[in-house]
């Protein structure tokens, strides 16, 4: 992404004619809602809805030594995966902090794809290119990818229909080539609201008809096009962090919540040594799942409090259309972070009371 004026993915054109309220999202045009946030979010848990995520980033990693590079870049261990499979991991600085959260794809041990967040794309190829002293080859794919997700518990039907083919071809957290109409695309079963459901990269110039492919075939089941204000509330649901929010720089993938994708046992990566520090030390703070137990909505930015003195930050916050309930992630201290703690937020100037809870805050239906 070029700095400057905001981008468009391939399919701006499709989201204006579909009614799609653009804002600038980290410096690309992108629909925040069509219907409504509630109205969309409800289609994606009851029925199926279709999401634009063109403006994810797409690296390829290439090489003999692709693998060895890549192990020292992230966080988790490669190690795990097949070909075929993907693998979910931060990325992160010698000091524990995180650079971003991606998904590699191993294509085989010397030839990988790395799916990044649209607002770190410059600065996390950025980060490679500085680290990379293995024998390999990167090169930033995302201008040439086109990615859209299919999720909900219908989206396994309007698959079938398109695809000829079940979700369940393809198990969780794996990809696949597949064809429709002679164009080449690659399946994955992946997605970021918790439902069942894929998402499908192929060429960027064959975006527009893959999406209108897709909504055409999902007319029956009640498909509907997404925003990214239903995106961020679905992920909510599911305590997926968001980068800018919930994981940072000022963060490390331990006191996230994320000690699963940290391989301390593996060989050497960047930030292992911080990260073994950390947690030797032992951990100050942990981000905890909560609901307000009064009226009110917690934003990112709200202090969390105990009785006499602040404890933490609110870091995601919203109304939970599933529970109607308001709903959050916060950063608290290390004592207040226990299941059935009771916290106070402060909303405006009243201090709320809220109650910490196990994640996450609906069932996950992905599998």
């Amino acid at each position: 992404m070029s700095s400057g004026n905001p981008e468009k993915t391939a399919l701006y054109a499709v989201h204006e004619k579909s009614g799609g309220k653009i804002v600038d999202f980290h410096g690309w045009l992108m629909p925040i809602q069509y219907e409504g946030i509630v109205k969309e979010h409800q289609a994606v848990r009851e029925r199926v809805g279709l999401f634009d995520v063109s403006h994810m980033g797409e690296f390829t990693i290439k090489g003999n030594e692709s693998k060895k590079f890549l192990q020292k870049m992230l966080t988790n261990d490669l190690n795990k995966i097949k070909d075929g499979q993907c693998l979910y991991s931060p990325i992160c600085y010698a000091n524990g902090g995180i650079v971003d959260d991606s998904i590699a794809y191993k294509i085989n041990d010397n030839e990988w794809m790395l799916v990044v967040n649209a607002s770190n794309i410059e600065k996390d190829f950025a980060w490679f290119e500085e680290n990379k002293t293995e024998d390999c080859v990167l090169e930033n794919i995302s201008a040439q990818t086109g990615l859209i997700a299919l999720q909900g518990p219908e989206s396994e039907k309007v698959f079938q229909k398109l695809f000829g083919q079940s979700i369940d071809s393809i198990e969780y957290y794996h990809f696949a080539p597949a064809e429709l109409e002679g164009v080449a695309v690659t399946v994955s079963r992946t997605g970021y609201t918790g439902e069942r459901g894929v998402e499908i990269f192929c060429q960027a110039e064959n975006v527009v008809w893959l999406w209108e492919k897709l909504i055409e075939a999902g007319q029956e089941f009640g498909i509907a096009p997404i925003g990214l204000g239903a995106r961020d509330t679905l992920r909510l649901e599911m305590k997926f962090a968001l980068y800018g929010n919930d994981i940072t720089d000022q963060t490390n993938p331990l006191e996230a919540g994320l000690a699963w994708t940290v391989s301390l046992d593996k060989e050497d990566f960047i930030g292992k040594a911080a990260l073994v520090a950390a947690k030797e030390a032992g951990l100050e703070r942990r981000l905890v799942c909560f609901q307000l137990d009064e009226p009110g909505i917690a934003r990112h930015g709200f202090a969390v409090w105990n009785e006499t003195h602040a404890i933490g930050e609110v870091t995601s916050g919203t109304m939970s259309p599933t529970l109607n309930k308001s709903i959050g992630l916060a950063y608290v201290d290390l004592e207040h972070a226990k299941v059935g703690t009771s916290i106070n937020v402060e909303v405006r100037t009243r201090k709320l009371k809220a109650t910490v809870v196990k994640p996450p805050f609906v069932e996950n239906k992905t599998k």
